[in-house]
């Protein structure tokens, strides 16, 4: 068994201003996002200010899609009894298909911009995402947020407030799989221009196998518990689609052209 680290969940404190690490994880995620953005922003034909135009809309994507997937899909019951418990965002509770869903809206408003095809795109945004996915369970971690059920592998970890049994840290598993595995693997596989849906298809596919996966040995949202078979999470039933469309993406991009290198254009 190993020893939780303490942690404050608060980074800096000026006052009654206070940095959390889980704020500055998106920060990370973000500033991620731009610079490896703009190492491969020739491959669309983008300049920097595209580049910086596309990460603002896919944050404001992230955040707001986040928090209002948060309140649809593990919140309603409060969200139904009090609306404004919506914008009580330093309540905390973000969802990543609800992120998802808010950067593949942003990611649509941008492609009609610059004149790009959707799926074009996407295969462009697709490498960036896993940085701030792993920071951002790392912030999790820091929170003491996710815990795990109850295990005796040796790296089992005593969550503060979660009594003495040792629990799998799934937090560190979906930052090693969602953050590091993913992006080694999408950021090798896209190094040279493959077939348009190919790398977000990819994506899809390698993020659902692995959330899918994990919430095996993740402790199930107290809300809601298991809410089919005694065994099927809210996590893994939003994941199941994003791995079939993951392989109905791949299966199509066969029949797709390679992405080509357009010439550099304003944003």
């Amino acid at each position: 068994m190993l020893q939780y680290p303490q942690i404050d969940p608060v980074a800096i404190a000026l006052g009654p201003l206070k940095i959390h690490w889980y704020g500055l994880m998106y920060l990370v995620g973000f500033l991620a996002a731009w610079w490896l953005g703009r190492r491969r922003a020739h491959r669309l034909g983008l300049n920097a200010d595209a580049v910086e135009t596309l990460i603002f809309y896919c944050a404001m994507g992230v955040i707001l899609g986040g928090r209002v997937g948060y309140a649809l899909f593990y919140g309603f019951d409060k969200l139904a009894d009090n609306p404004l418990w919506l914008f009580k965002v330093w309540e905390g509770g973000m969802s990543f298909h609800g992120g998802l869903t808010g950067v593949l809206i942003a990611a649509l408003v941008f492609a009609r911009k610059q004149n790009l095809r959707f799926f074009q795109l996407t295969d462009f945004i697709a490498p960036l995402v896993p940085i701030g996915l792993g920071a951002g369970r790392l912030g999790n971690f820091i929170n003491h947020e996710l815990p795990g059920r109850v295990s005796d592998v040796p790296w089992a970890m005593v969550f503060p407030n979660m009594g003495s049994a040792p629990r799998h840290p799934s937090s560190l598993y979906e930052f090693a799989l969602e953050g590091v595995v993913l992006f080694v693997v999408l950021w090798w596989f896209s190094r040279h221009p493959r077939r348009m849906g190919a790398t977000s298809g990819l994506f899809l596919l390698l993020y659902g196998i692995f959330r899918f996966a994990v919430e095996f040995v993740r402790l199930p949202d107290p809300q809601l518990g298991f809410i089919a078979l005694d065994w099927v999470t809210m996590g893994q039933l939003l994941t199941l689609p994003m791995i079939l469309g993951g392989l109905g993406l791949v299966a199509w991009s066969k029949s797709q052209p390679i992405n080509n290198v357009k010439v550099a254009t304003g944003g």
